[in-house]
């Protein structure tokens, strides 16, 4: 064959192969911590089917699991609120890998977690029982070592944090739950900046909340069974996103937006996840029905996708083509330069 008419074959053919032909698609799903049987459990993003327990109960000492979230090597982070540690798992298999962070650091009730842009890992800690030790931690993203409170122990007024996020102004903004509200404090040195949001009425209790693509705030109230709306600006009051009781939600802890653009809202007291229309709040179905899978206490919501593996066809195909290639090169090399053998 014409080594140049060969060469241009093959590369087409391997560049077609390396751009996906035959390679398997990330598939997506949802991971659930499920606080009550101590699991993380894993269901399909478009329908809500049970796929399997990610995280098995209790595994290497899970107890409690609350917040969870991917961090940026992939993996999945649990907090073990009982045990005052973050857990860390394979983000593709739920293998346990390692105790991230534990209570050597003195943890108390743990929450929720967060990376931030700088690569640090952040963590709440909430004491009931001295409310001057309720802070937000900071260690560090890749070894889990504790390099000091982000916001200093009881900073402008912080009692019971249990949600964090950073804003789209790149501050950092946390849910003081027992005196509702959510405080705003420097994304950079995390000094106190104002009260952003807050609530008068002792019916309207925050818990953990997320921003929307239009850049408003999405607080969950576990004691109104509502989701409330709040100008991402200014902090003011817009209205019930999602009414009290919409569609059987009791005692909502989280709202996530998913991939579609509507609101994930996990209802606590009845064991499932329900589905609210992204820009009306208005009722769209059961997402998770109650109990599915042992889901038994849902507390955290994160969707995710599996990293692809490359296919064998394309490991197959590199080797091939480089391997031809070299022997036809040195076949070239040989008729350029033949051999004397006299």
């Amino acid at each position: 064959m014409n080594f140049s008419k060969f060469y241009k074959l093959g590369f087409s053919l391997l560049t077609i192969t390396l751009m996906g032909w035959n390679t398997p698609k990330a598939e997506a799903s949802v991971l659930v911590s499920s606080i009550r049987n101590n699991s993380v459990l894993r269901y399909n993003d478009k329908t809500g089917e049970f796929i399997d327990t990610f995280v098995p109960a209790g595994s290497n000492g899970l107890d409690g699991p609350s917040g969870i979230i991917i961090g940026p090597d992939n993996n999945l982070y649990v907090i073990s609120i009982r045990t005052d540690s973050v857990l860390r798992y394979d983000g593709k298999t739920g293998k346990f890998i390692d105790t991230f962070v534990n209570n050597k650091d003195e943890i108390d009730f743990a929450e929720d977690l967060l990376f931030g842009s700088d690569g640090s890992f952040y963590l709440t800690s909430l004491n009931l029982r001295e409310p001057s030790k309720n802070s937000v931690r900071r260690y560090d993203g890749t070894t889990g070592a504790f390099i000091g409170n982000f916001v200093a122990p009881g900073s402008g007024g912080l009692y019971g944090p249990l949600g964090i996020n950073f804003g789209n102004d790149g501050n950092l903004y946390v849910t003081s739950v027992f005196s509702n509200q959510i405080l705003r404090y420097n994304g950079q040195t995390g000094d106190f900046i104002d009260v952003f949001a807050q609530s008068d009425n002792p019916n309207l209790t925050f818990a953990d909340f997320s921003f929307g693509t239009d850049g408003n705030l999405y607080v969950a109230n576990p004691r109104n069974n509502s989701i409330s709306r709040y100008d991402g600006k200014t902090g003011e009051f817009i209205d019930f996103f999602v009414p009290s009781g919409s569609g059987g939600l009791d005692s909502p802890v989280e709202a996530v937006f998913g991939p579609d653009g509507n609101l994930y809202v996990n209802s606590f007291n009845t064991d499932s996840i329900l589905r609210y229309d992204g820009k009306t709040g208005v009722f769209i179905d059961t997402f998770i029905p109650a109990g599915l899978g042992g889901l038994d206490g849902p507390t955290s919501i994160v969707f995710t996708k599996d990293i692809p593996e490359p296919s064998v066809v394309c490991a197959v195909a590199v080797f091939a083509f480089t391997n031809i290639c070299s022997v036809l090169l040195y076949n070239r090399k040989k008729s350029i330069f033949p051999t004397n053998h006299n």
